[in-house]
């Protein structure tokens, strides 16, 4: 029997697993008992990962090609299907355009995956027309950590949670979602009954079972809310004006906002009782270790931005953040949406969490990647990608590794899009996917334990993935 290192690729907690093969190449898992993210623990999910590797009923085998939108895929060669992607490309490019092509891409790809197509259009064709999936979950949670701490960079670890007395949970169902960062939550709790946890979600989940306070907001209150919390700190005298003064701006300004309305005002609003927010300042205020924790239900929403910092600003005027048991914690839903935001996956940033726009930045990675010229302009995000696709403005996409026609918001727009796409290319795994209808070139991918690479979780720690079984047909990572 052997063994491989290896990690979940189900969500963005990032559990660590130890793969077991025997003779016949029948694979066991199990949680690394040495792994500072899950201590060998596994949930569902992960515990039956290993059975997703060996099904292998729905896999593509081998790359396929259709010379014209009215004719049937037809197995072709990896050559034959290289050369017509580059040839078409080439073609494109040359007659409208660079910015004509777009790569679209997934929190599903490996690291590296992520920084060579990455360096490919940026640094090689010329365009920034790269983005990936994960501007539909995370992309709020980026800018929201640039405009309150300067950086994308979440300051918060899984070892805080042992550290902190107080939990601030909205926008998310981590029982589910995220289980095994959950249970530390629950035996934290367990074994120091005094610490207290608030979930804020207008419906009753399981992670409201655990709640010492559930904040039943009406939805859409999120900001009212969290300016609510705020104003009761404020009025309670429980925020650290030290902190304030030394590393913030803008606190007066604040102020004045969060205290447009009262906490009755704000309670009605919301649809929850004033004393609940009171109680809710109370806990933060006293805590010695204070960690919101959010995900989808503040990230995807037209204001989610606006959420994002709301939030985030309650750990900042009480001064939880930068210490041990404390900080704003955005938990990824995706095993490795945080990678590629650090390599720069998205259609305005650079890899290390540069900024496109910045001349600076540019010329950093531009001397990186050996002379090569970065256009400063950002590409189109990923709703982007497909509005222009329909308007005839982008004439070329490479989607890899999802499903636009299930994950966008506008389904019938990608349909539309796709339709009318001059060439489309999809590297994907499954012959399920409702994307190959529009494919003209269809690449078959590897799939997790068939490749080698890392990814990131969403406290930022990097694990390594061994591959352990060999694509099936001619799939390449």
């Amino acid at each position: 029997m052997k063994s491989f290192k290896s990690t979940c690729s189900y969500c963005g907690v990032g559990c660590n697993i130890i793969v077991h093969t025997d003779r016949d190449g029948r694979l066991t898992l199990e949680g690394d008992p040495d792994s500072p993210v899950n201590k060998g623990m596994l949930c569902s999910k992960g515990m039956n990962l290993h059975y997703t590797v060996m099904d292998r009923s729905d896999r593509l085998l081998y790359p396929q090609m259709r010379m014209s939108k009215d004719m049937p895929l037809q197995r072709v060669s990896w050559d034959d299907a290289l050369d017509r992607a580059a040839a078409v490309f080439k073609s494109i490019i040359k007659r409208f355009g660079p910015d004509a092509v777009a790569f679209y891409v997934s929190g599903q790809c490996l690291t590296e995956e992520y920084y060579i197509v990455n360096k490919l259009i940026k640094g090689f064709i010329g365009s920034n027309n790269i983005d990936t999936n994960s501007r539909l979950c995370m992309s709020s949670a980026v800018v929201g950590y640039k405009l309150t701490l300067g950086e994308d960079a979440v300051p918060t670890s899984y070892e805080d949670i042992e550290l902190a007395d107080t939990f601030l949970v909205t926008g998310a169902n981590p029982a589910w979602c995220h289980p095994i960062m959950w249970r530390r939550v629950e035996a934290h709790k367990a074994a120091n009954p005094d610490v207290k946890i608030i979930v804020v979600d207008p419906r009753k989940t399981q992670t409201c079972a655990y709640a010492d306070i559930h904040l039943q907001i009406n939805p859409g209150t999120d900001i009212t809310l969290h300016h609510a919390i705020g104003r009761a700190l404020i009025e309670k005298d429980m925020v650290d004006n030290e902190f304030i003064a030394n590393n913030t701006d803008g606190y007066e300004t604040y102020k004045e906002l969060v205290f447009q309305k009262t906490v009755k005002e704000a309670a009605r609003v919301c649809g929850v009782k004033s004393e609940d927010i009171y109680w809710t300042a109370e806990y933060i205020g006293r805590s010695n270790g204070f960690i919101s924790m959010w995900t989808m239900g503040l990230n995807q929403s037209v204001v989610g931005v606006n959420k994002n910092v709301s939030l985030i600003n309650l750990n900042l005027i009480t001064g939880h953040i930068g210490k041990p048991g404390s900080g704003p914690f955005s938990l990824t839903g995706q095993p490795n949406a945080m990678g590629g935001r650090e390599v720069g996956g998205l259609a305005n940033l650079l890899p290390a969490h540069r900024n496109l726009m910045d001349p600076k930045d540019r010329e950093d990675v531009e001397k990186f990647w050996g002379g090569t010229k970065i256009a400063p302009k950002p590409g189109l995000t990923a709703t982007e990608m497909f509005q222009a696709l329909e308007t005839g403005k982008l004439k070329a996409i490479w989607i890899i590794c999802t499903n636009p026609l299930v994950s966008l918001p506008d389904a019938r727009l990608a349909e539309k899009a796709l339709s009318k796409a001059n060439f489309v290319v999809v590297q994907e795994i499954s012959d399920k996917s409702d994307t190959l209808k529009y494919a003209d070139l269809v690449l078959p991918a590897a799939a997790w334990a068939e490749k080698e690479g890392t990814m990131t979780n969403s406290e930022r720690r990097i694990s390594y993935l061994q591959p352990v079984v060999p694509p099936p047909g001619e799939a390449l990572p």
